[in-house]
């Protein structure tokens, strides 16, 4: 006959954790049904952050400029130090060649004495250094050694110049290549931010930053400041490239970066100045109030000086802004001002 025994109770002490657990997981439960989503940023947010990451990279490219013209300059530079030690070295071959012609004639008149000895040693120092040895040279064979010392002492150095040259240019494209890498990765994660945006905010922007920009040049070509001198000839070819687009290191005539605009506009008006915003900082005189800046004077941007273009007139500035624009006028007072210098 099978057993009917009554289900064991569970104790009052399990039913009350029972209890409280399940209230907290309904409470929890709600909570999460109750709460906001996380919310997206907003259009002006976005385009705060990709403006921070914007200009991030173009500081990141003023270094990838300048040591991109620092790897061009050094590799010139031993290009021709080894040219020039090519050319020294059929010299010294030369130099040695006579003496062992004369070294040959002497053998056949009988015999090398050590004098001539001397013209075939290896290290002619050591000899030239004895003033007995040097009692026993003519005056020609003097010149001769002493032409091939300067002419070693000359070739060494200029080796180990071209060594130490070479070691930089090393670090140099190594600085080249974080740098590159830092700009791009500024660049993709500005585009990321761009990409959540809807079509809708997109065109917003576009149409926010091209009312800014027909805003600017009614401004600028309404300055009754012209160029003076070669500025005007520079701040003209500038103005024939508006809407060419920003690329990071590029210096024309498809598509510049800020100092690659100012570079080549300058050389169009004859004058060469240095590549990098930094560089181009130091030329000229400095004008530090904005009530006395002419049309064509270069304007300079933020404290580490990464950006540069020319002053348009009336508070507008003539540029290659940044990643995703092209050359156009904006206000100056978009951006921090320092000072501008008249080239």
């Amino acid at each position: 006959m099978a057993s009917h025994r009554r289900p064991k109770q569970p104790s009052r002490t399990r039913v009350t954790v029972l209890t409280t657990a399940a209230a907290a997981a309904v409470a929890i439960t709600s909570q999460a049904a109750n709460a906001a989503p996380s919310e997206k940023p907003s259009k002006d947010e976005v385009k705060a952050k990709v403006d921070a990451l914007y200009e991030q990279a173009e500081a990141a490219t003023e270094k990838y400029n300048g040591a991109k013209e620092k790897a061009e300059k050094l590799q010139k530079d031993i290009s021709t130090i080894q040219d020039n030690v090519a050319r020294g070295q059929e010299d010294l071959n030369e130099l040695r060649e006579g003496i062992g012609q004369a070294a040959s004639a002497q053998y056949r008149t009988g015999g090398i004495d050590t004098s001539i000895q001397l013209f075939l040693s290896a290290d002619p120092d050591d000899y030239l250094d004895k003033a007995a040895t040097l009692d026993q040279l003519s005056s020609q064979q003097v010149d001769s050694l002493k032409k091939i010392q300067e002419k070693q002492r000359s070739l060494a150095q200029q080796r180990e110049e071209a060594t130490e040259k070479l070691d930089d240019l090393a670090d140099t494209r190594e600085t080249l290549g974080k740098k590159k890498k830092e700009v791009q990765a500024k660049l993709a994660q500005a585009q990321k931010l761009l990409n959540s945006l809807t079509a809708a905010e997109k065109a917003a922007l576009s149409a926010e930053e091209d009312r800014a920009t027909r805003d600017s040049a009614r401004e600028a070509l309404g300055s009754d400041d012209p160029a003076p001198g070669r500025a005007a000839s520079a701040y003209s070819a500038a103005q024939s490239q508006i809407g060419k687009p920003y690329v990071y290191g590029a210096t024309g005539t498809a598509s510049y970066d800020c100092s690659g605009l100012t570079s080549w506009a300058y050389a169009q008006a004859g004058i060469t100045i240095p590549r990098t915003s930094q560089a181009q900082a130091n030329i000229g005189t400095r004008i530090y109030s904005q009530a006395d800046l002419q049309v064509g004077d270069l304007v300079f941007f933020y404290s580490d000086i990464h950006h540069v273009g020319f002053y348009a007139g009336n508070g507008q500035v003539l540029h290659a802004p940044r990643s995703g624009t092209v050359v156009r006028y904006e206000a100056m007072s978009n951006m921090p001002f320092q000072f501008g210098v008249r080239v």
